[in-house]
């Protein structure tokens, strides 16, 4: 339904040092042997993996190599038995090295690192661990994504891959804030979906930011988190449309102000159009929709339906329509969908159309507000439309 992506690695290292070996002559050799066995320092370099050797629940975020008293010269990392390289990079003062992308769950890798101390003695040290399994750990998808511009509406949603139990923990592991200062609070549908909102739209132009520290937190008993990332992501202009199934007109205010008003058509009085507030979180160019997936029989299977926006995990969508009877046009007249939104447009969605003017002119996060259908209001948890849910009942579902 969403957008969703999972969090990318770590820049915080666990740090657990190795036991060094050195060979040399007897630690009990006398005379000129001993003065030779002296003089023959060890490398004052101290190489420390942050995976432990032989460990079997090792971080996906937190491997690292690190020195002190002496700089990195070489990290090698593979997945064990593979033999396939993990790139990574040494940092520019060659005290630390760190893989360029997240590890796997549940896989085997080795770690050989050498480093020169001042004089330049070397020192090795090396690794052979696993990472934690999916079996005892658990990731959050998310929306949006670190960088993305959204609308006012745009909660922040996560659905994590095992149920949680201990949400407390891993809800106060999770903060989001805002630069228009507004409160942000969490709630929990279920086990397993966490969003997180304000009590009324973001403000326009303001910046946000989703600290995530899952990393070892556990949600489960015996199940742990392994994630850690900061997201930040910028709220844009205000843009609100509301769709009058008795007019079957939407209106759109942008700022406060009323840009356009289009024709629509929404459901037919045996497919009615959710009421209430739904905020879009796909956008599509084109997209196929068949009626099967949606839980009805063959009513329709439209390969390229024109400039679809998702508006409810069901299966609403604000949409061009191009099928529609050319001789007796619906839009501003009646209801003819099986519960979309639909508006004027052509095939292959190249037409200079309204259908396009709303596509090209909406972000992820704007909101469709839905009045006068007889239908019900839409569920809060279907899509990303918790606005549908009063502010106290919204806290009331915090585990914080």
């Amino acid at each position: 339904m969403r957008a969703r992506r999972v969090l990318g690695a770590s820049a915080a290292l666990m740090v657990g040092a190795l036991t060094l070996t050195a060979c040399g002559g007897s630690a009990n050799a006398e005379g000129d042997k001993g003065k030779d066995a002296k003089d023959a320092k060890t490398s004052t370099a101290s190489i420390a993996i942050s995976a432990k050797d032989g460990s079997t629940d090792a971080s996906i975020n937190a491997t690292g190599v690190k020195v002190s008293e002496g700089k990195l010269t070489q990290v090698k990392m593979t997945v064990a038995g593979s033999g396939t390289a993990v790139p990574g990079a040494i940092s520019a003062d060659g005290t630390s090295w760190k893989p360029k992308e997240q590890l796997d769950r549940g896989t085997k890798y080795e770690i050989s690192a050498t480093a020169k101390d001042a004089n330049n003695r070397v020192a090795a040290a090396n690794s052979i661990f696993t990472t934690v399994s999916s079996a005892k750990s658990f990731i959050g998808t998310y929306t949006p994504d670190n960088g993305a511009t959204v609308g006012v509406g745009m909660p922040v949603s996560f659905t994590f891959d095992r149920a949680i139990t201990d949400k407390k923990a891993v809800q106060s592991h999770i903060s989001v804030t805002s630069s228009s200062g507004q409160q942000v609070v969490g709630h929990w549908f279920d086990s397993q979906r966490l969003d997180f909102r304000p009590e009324d739209y973001w403000k326009a132009g303001s910046k946000v930011t989703m600290k995530i520290d899952l990393d070892k937190v556990e949600g489960a008993p015996g199940i742990y988190g392994v994630q850690k990332k900061t997201v930040n992501f910028t709220v844009g202009r205000s843009q609100v449309s509301t769709v009058d199934v008795r007019t079957q007109t939407m209106t759109v205010v942008r700022d406060g102000q009323t840009v356009k008003s289009i024709p629509v058509s929404t459901g037919s009085p045996q497919h009615t159009t959710y009421n209430g507030q739904m905020v879009i979180s796909e956008k599509f160019v084109q997209t196929r929709m068949n009626s099967q997936t949606v839980g009805m029989g063959g009513e329709y299977d439209i390969p390229d339906v024109p400039h679809a926006m998702r508006l409810t995990g069901s299966g609403t969508f604000i949409h061009g329509n191009y099928w529609y009877n050319k001789g007796n046009p619906p839009f501003g007249r009646a209801g003819t969908s099986h519960g979309c939104i639909g508006l004027a447009d052509v095939q292959s969605a190249q037409g200079d159309t309204s259908a396009k003017w709303f596509f090209d002119n909406s972000l992820v996060g704007d909101l469709v507000i839905v009045k006068n259908s007889p239908d019900t209001k839409v569920g809060p948890d279907n899509g990303l439309n918790g606005w549908n849910m009063a502010w106290g009942a919204w806290t009331a579902g915090s585990a914080v």
